[in-house]
């Protein structure tokens, strides 16, 4: 039999053929890039460390119950960490949209058409099935899958990185607020101080035992601390604010708190090992899944430069009376080999672009990696030198105090010049303003520490139905 004497069903079944053969040589070659590894060598350990490992849920650590309802309630109202919860979700529904690529699509056809001619009016229906697949010869579609949960993860991690810093944000702001208030009340004191000295010179003024000036210079006094008050006042309201929106509530309304001092602070964590800090910390989990991501984009490139086999099957029944409408059935299959043949250097371009993305990723892996090295010990310079500063101050306190007394003394005794008290007074105040702010800027560095080696935390979003373990990219 010659060739042109073949059936039409065996001539399609010889081409079908012919393309899995071609496709099953060309699947040899591999379009996967090689795993990334991290542009940065890791330390074998951070230059302090202390005993005390640092929990999940970090500001725990602190032992105080108003802190963990304000972070629990931020955690569950606040609109920004809401809005990192539906990116998450968006980036989850993404990779349920590109994994569906990976399996046939089937669809329903229903089509009814009237014509009227000459001989009179024609109805037909028709009714069909129609499916296609791409089959994934290079792994392209598996990639690009790939690269979506890989982003997802990052999305993830995203979510966390924004809820352990929106926690270190509600304990900051907690804190100052706190010394907002101890600030508030100590100037109060040194207020009314000022107003006693002041009825003493006054009262020494009408036996003309001192000069105007001094009276003069002692109200001055009196109104400067008065307006620093003015400018705490000012201070602890706005933090109110801050914590409210922190909150999810509108400013001014009310958040509620219980006052009280600044706690001591709890004993040195645990640091860890530098290599344990970079799997646990979210935002390099995040950096490195987004190496991922762009590692699988290239192979994505580098797979649309080879050809594509679509494989199509329809089966559809063509009737002008419905009784009759499935009778006979109309049968097909083919399959599609589309290879690129002059595209004027556009997928090699993409190629090029996405290999300098995928760098790009890279540095900024390394730059996380480096980065959290440094708060972890910056954190740690910080506290040590804060400590040195905090006792230097309280002994300048001392000193101030002491100098205070004894010009005070001198100078009511008939010795020395009032400007020499009104110093060391002027002095004596500030000095405790500032170990106030000493001691909240402690608290500020070991904030900071908790903020730098803690890990991502699941919050109680996480636990629901859509939660972390609900979905593709759950992975943190």
């Amino acid at each position: 039999m010659s060739p042109r004497e073949l059936p039409r069903h065996t001539w399609t079944k010889l081409a079908l053929m012919s393309l899995f053969l071609v496709t099953g040589l060309l699947a040899g070659c591999s379009s996967t890039p090689k795993e990334p590894n991290p542009p940065t060598d890791i330390p074998d350990e951070f230059s302090v460390s202390g005993t005390r490992k640092v929990p999940d849920r970090w500001w725990t650590a602190f032992e105080d119950e108003g802190v963990n309802s304000l972070v629990d309630q931020a955690l569950a109202s606040n609109f920004n960490l809401k809005t990192a919860w539906t990116r998450l979700r968006e980036a989850r529904a993404i990779v349920e949209r590109e994994s569906s690529r990976l399996y046939p699509h089937l669809d329903g056809l229903i089509q009814g058409e009237i014509s009227r001619g000459d001989s009179g009016v024609d109805e037909r229906l028709r009714l069909g099935l129609t499916s296609d697949y791409e089959v994934d010869l290079w792994g392209r579609i598996e990639s690009s899958v790939e690269a979506e949960r890989y982003r997802a993860r990052a999305t993830l991690a995203d979510y966390r990185t924004a809820a352990l810093s929106l926690s270190a944000e509600v304990v900051r702001t907690w804190y100052q607020l706190v010394e907002a208030h101890n600030q508030y009340d100590l100037l109060t004191d040194q207020i009314e101080t000022n107003q006693k000295v002041l009825s003493l010179l006054k009262t020494r003024f009408g036996s003309g035992q001192i000069r105007q000036a001094d009276i003069l210079r002692q109200e001055q006094l009196v109104e400067s601390t008065r307006e620093q008050r003015l400018a705490t006042e000012s201070r602890m309201q706005v933090l109110e604010h801050q914590l409210a929106v922190l909150l999810g509530k509108a400013p001014p309304e009310e958040v509620r708190y219980t006052r009280g001092d600044l706690p001591d602070l709890p004993p040195l964590p645990k640091t860890g090992l530098p290599a344990e800090l970079v799997r646990r910390r979210p935002d390099v989990v995040s950096a490195f899944h987004g190496v991922r991501a762009a590692d699988s984009d290239l192979a994505v490139a580098i797979s649309n430069q080879y050809p594509r086999l679509t494989l199509t099957a329809s089966l559809s029944t063509t009737e002008s009376d419905s009784s009759n409408l499935f009778d006979e059935w109309a049968r097909s299959f083919a399959g599609d080999l589309v290879a690129p043949l002059l595209d004027a250097g556009q997928r090699e371009a993409e190629v090029g672009r996405t290999r300098a993305v995928k760098m790009q990723r890279l540095y900024e892996y390394g730059q996380t990696i480096l980065t959290a090295f440094q708060e972890v010990e910056d954190a740690l310079i910080q506290e040590k030198k804060q400590h040195q500063r905090i006792r230097s101050l309280e002994m300048q306190v001392r000193l101030a105090n002491e100098t205070y007394k004894r010009l005070k003394y001198e100078y009511f005794n008939g010795a020395g010049d009032y400007i020499d008290v009104l110093t060391a007074l002027t002095d004596e105040q500030r000095l405790r303003r500032d170990l106030l702010s000493a001691r909240l800027a402690l608290l500020e560095f070991r904030i900071a520490l908790y903020r730098a080696l803690a890990g991502g935390f699941k919050t109680s979003r996480e636990a629901e139905k859509d939660g972390d373990s609900a979905g593709p990219g759950g992975e943190a």
